[in-house]
C-alpha cells in the first residue's frame, strides 16, 4: 500500500490535469458558440451566441491563473520524476496556448457583433467548412489531453494544412467580390480578420497537440521535428484502457473561478 505522502504527490498531479482539461472544455465552448455565430451571422441567435462567448472569457482568464499557480506549487515541491517535470512544463505551457484560444473566440465575436451592423452581410463560401476543420483540430486536441494520447494529438498536426487552404480560398474569394462590389468591401473585411482568427486557432491547437506529444513520449516535434510514425505504439492511454482522467465533471475549485 502506498504512502500518505506518495498518495498526495498523485492527488496534486492529478488535480492540475483536471484543471487543464476542465479550461479546455470551457474554451472549447466559448470556441463552438463563437463558431457558430460567424456562420450563421445574419442569424437572431447569433446576437446570443456572442454575448455568451463575452461572459466565459473572464472564467477563462481565471482559470489560467488557478493553473499556473498550482503549477508553480508543485514546481517549488521538486523531487520531480522526468513524467511530472514534463507535465508541469507542458501544463504551463497548454494554459497559454487555451486562453489564447478564448481571447480568439472574443474576437470573432466581435467581428459578428460588427457584421450584424452591416445589412447583407452573408459567410462566404467554405467559411463554415473551415469552421468545421477548426473545430476538429480543437476537439481532437481536448481528446489527446483528456486520454493522453500523442497518436490523436499527432492527428491535429496533419490537419494545420487544411485550415491554411481553406484561409487562402476565402481570400481570394473575397477580394474578388470587393473587387467587383465595391460596397461589400467592409463586410468582406471583417470576414477576411475571421478567417485569420480561426486560422490562430488552429495554430494553438497545434501547440496543444505538439505539447501533449511532448508529456506523453518526451518528443519535441515543433517546427516539422518527428513523424506521425513515431507517435503510435501501445503507450498511448485511451478512454478504455485508462480512466484517471475521465471524470472531469468537478472541476477546478469554483471558489477561484
Amino acid at each position: 500500500m502506498g504512502s500518505a505522502a506518495g498518495i498526495t504527490e498523485t492527488v496534486l498531479y492529478d488535480t492540475l490535469v483536471n484543471y487543464l482539461i476542465s479550461m479546455a472544455r470551457t474554451v472549447e465552448g466559448a470556441m463552438n458558440r463563437a463558431l457558430e455565430a460567424i456562420v450563421s451571422v445574419d442569424d437572431p441567435k447569433a446576437s446570443a451566441l456572442t454575448g455568451e462567448v463575452f461572459l466565459l472569457e473572464p472564467r477563462i482568464n481565471e482559470m489560467e491563473i488557478v493553473i499556473d499557480e498550482h503549477a508553480i506549487r508543485l514546481l517549488r515541491r521538486g523531487g520531480f520524476s522526468d513524467d511530472e517535470m514534463r507535465l508541469i512544463v507542458a501544463a504551463l505551457k497548454i494554459t497559454n496556448d487555451l486562453e489564447r484560444i478564448g481571447d480568439l473566440a472574443v474576437n470573432l465575436a466581435e467581428r459578428v457583433t460588427t457584421l450584424r451592423e452591416m445589412p447583407g452581410s452573408k459567410a462566404p463560401d467554405e467559411l463554415e467548412a473551415m469552421t468545421i476543420a477548426v473545430r476538429t483540430m480543437v476537439t481532437k486536441s481536448l481528446g489527446a489531453l483528456i486520454f493522453r494520447n500523442a497518436t490523436m494529438a499527432s492527428q491535429v498536426l496533419e490537419s494545420d494544412d487544411l485550415v491554411d487552404q481553406y484561409r487562402d480560398r476565402i481570400f481570394e474569394q473575397l477580394m474578388d467580390q470587393m473587387t467587383r462590389q465595391t460596397a461589400l468591401v467592409v463586410p468582406s473585411m471583417q470576414f477576411i480578420l475571421a478567417t485569420r482568427h480561426l486560422e490562430r486557432i488552429a495554430d494553438h491547437a497545434t501547440n496543444i497537440a505538439e505539447d501533449i506529444i511532448y508529456w506523453v513520449r518526451g518528443l519535441d516535434v515543433r517546427h516539422g521535428r518527428g513523424s506521425p510514425a513515431t507517435l503510435s505504439g501501445p503507450q498511448d492511454v485511451t478512454e478504455d484502457s485508462h480512466g484517471l482522467y475521465s471524470d472531469v465533471t468537478a472541476g477546478p475549485d469554483t471558489r477561484h473561478v
